[in-house]
């Protein structure tokens, strides 16, 4: 089983990565394909203990371990046993991970698909280039409200974007749950406090999502979220652990 010494010199050596978050995220991939299932949860456990205590670079490389867990899971041939395992192992904070069902409130896509259609009489494919390259903030703030996911990922590529629009982007509702799940799959815009915390807040937000950005949360988000009764229970109940833990470890 991996100690908490291991996963500390393992912090240390992904922490100075070069390369950006993709890069990371992959070497996260790696490392969890190298243990066992079980041990892969002892070490999730360490890195989300050293996260909590406050320690920044725990928190970054945690962030490319949560996030290789539904991004790079072909690379895990396991990833289906590890919530399952967490509950035996008695490891909650890690079975938290793998939440699961749908959002606490949902928008009908025959909805949204007729509300795009309202505003914007344009083909997809010009929607999408439109949204990668304009120069525009007016445009690029109107094609920020599109549902279509194909049309955000662009806008998200776009350079002009600026974070107050992702953040209004990540905490826009009613919403489909495509294009928040496209701000977190965002390497440029996920890193960001402001859009994690509006992106979990946002109670269209699939939780199995949210699971992944409470543990990245600090103190202070965790508490409002343990108390927000608009976002998922199973949010609510994983802030509540994460703060119990770092009450404990502290």
């Amino acid at each position: 089983m991996p100690t908490r010494e291991q996963a500390r010199n393992l912090v240390l050596r992904l922490h100075g990565l070069s390369g950006g978050s993709e890069i990371l995220r992959k070497a996260a991939a790696r490392e969890l394909a190298r243990f066992d299932p079980l041990d892969a949860n002892e070490l999730m456990g360490h890195l989300i203990s050293l996260a909590r205590s406050g320690w920044e670079p725990a928190t970054h490389v945690l962030s490319a371990f949560v996030t290789a867990l539904a991004m790079e899971a072909a690379e895990m041939p396991y990833a289906d046993e590890l919530r399952r395992l967490a509950q035996v192992q008695s490891l909650p904070t890690v079975a938290d991970l793998f939440a699961e069902g749908p959002a606490r409130q949902e928008m009908d896509p025959g909805a949204a698909a007729k509300a795009d259609a309202r505003a914007f009489t344009q083909s997809l494919g010009h929607l999408k280039q439109q949204a990668r390259l304009t120069r525009d903030p007016d445009v690029l703030s109107r094609l920020a409200t599109v549902s279509n996911p194909l049309v955000v990922r662009n806008a998200l590529l776009n350079p002009r974007l600026t974070e107050a629009l992702v953040v209004r982007m990540a905490a826009r509702r009613p919403a489909r749950p495509e294009p928040l799940v496209e701000i977190w799959k965002s390497a440029r815009w996920s890193v960001r406090h402001a859009v994690r915390r509006a992106l979990v807040f946002n109670p269209y937000l699939p939780p199995e999502v949210g699971a992944k950005i409470v543990p990245l949360l600090n103190g202070t988000d965790l508490a409002e979220l343990a108390a927000d009764s608009s976002v998922h229970s199973s949010l609510r109940e994983q802030a509540a652990r994460l703060l119990e833990q770092g009450r404990v470890s502290g």
